[in-house]
């Protein structure tokens, strides 16, 4: 557990002694697909890193209908703002998809060393204002950009890689899960995803992805202002 934590950007500037701290104040959790960590309005006690598998972050809308607003992945943090806050509840529900395991992390003991590590503190900060700004520019990408616009620009972002564009690529998170975080129905995910393939833009065999024209397929995500800005996971 202390290499994965270690590992983890928001505890990489403990120390050891640090670290066995937070070691000690964490305990494992594995989810089964579809379990439920927990539900809107839960106390929101710990949070939580991914060590393998994914999270699902959603909400219902008013007719019943799930939106999901993150999907974490493993090495990432999440929940983690609500330590801050005095009589913290959890926004969202969270659930797993696919096999999962977690470490859930103490929030009010994680919180006394905080007041001990400045540049953790500031770790903390830099990663809230990192979401903040990519939650203002997918507001921006929901109400002003088409549909087609956010699969294409999604896509760009998964097809970079360490700066390079990788031509091939496997979807790891289910399609309609997918279709839910970029706020279109799942008929018109894949409606969307056969027209760039007609287009000769991509080719797509169930989950994988293989980019056939690169610059097509950007062009098309830069004519909705989207590319290159790359919705999680």
């Amino acid at each position: 557990m202390l290499t994965e934590l270690k590992d983890a950007y928001l505890f990489s500037q403990l120390d050891e002694s640090q670290l066995e701290r937070v070691r000690k104040m964490s305990s494992e959790i594995e989810l089964q697909d579809n379990q439920a960590l927990f539900e809107v309005g839960d106390p929101a006690k710990r949070f939580f890193l991914v060590r393998e598998g994914q999270i699902k972050l959603s909400r219902l809308s008013m007719n019943g209908n799930e939106k999901v607003i993150e999907v974490v992945t493993a090495g990432y943090t999440f929940a983690e703002a609500l330590m801050f806050s005095d009589k913290p509840a959890y926004p969202v529900r969270a659930a797993a998809i696919g096999k999962t395991r977690l470490i859930a992390v103490d929030g009010r003991g994680f919180l006394d060393l905080l007041r001990e590590s400045t540049d953790t503190c500031f770790r903390v900060m830099g990663d809230m204002s990192m979401r903040l700004r990519r939650m203002i520019k997918e507001i921006d990408d929901l109400t002003l950009q088409s549909a087609t616009g956010r699969v294409a620009g999604y896509l760009c972002g998964k097809a970079m890689f360490n700066g390079q564009v990788r031509v091939a690529f496997e979807l790891a998170t289910p399609k309609g899960v997918l279709a839910s975080r970029l706020s279109v129905k799942p008929e018109t995910f894949s409606r969307i995803l056969s027209n760039l393939s007609n287009q000769g833009l991509v080719k797509v065999r169930g989950g994988h992805i293989e980019i056939l024209d690169v610059e097509g397929l950007r062009k098309h995500a830069e004519s909705s202002g989207v590319c290159g800005h790359q919705i999680s996971p």
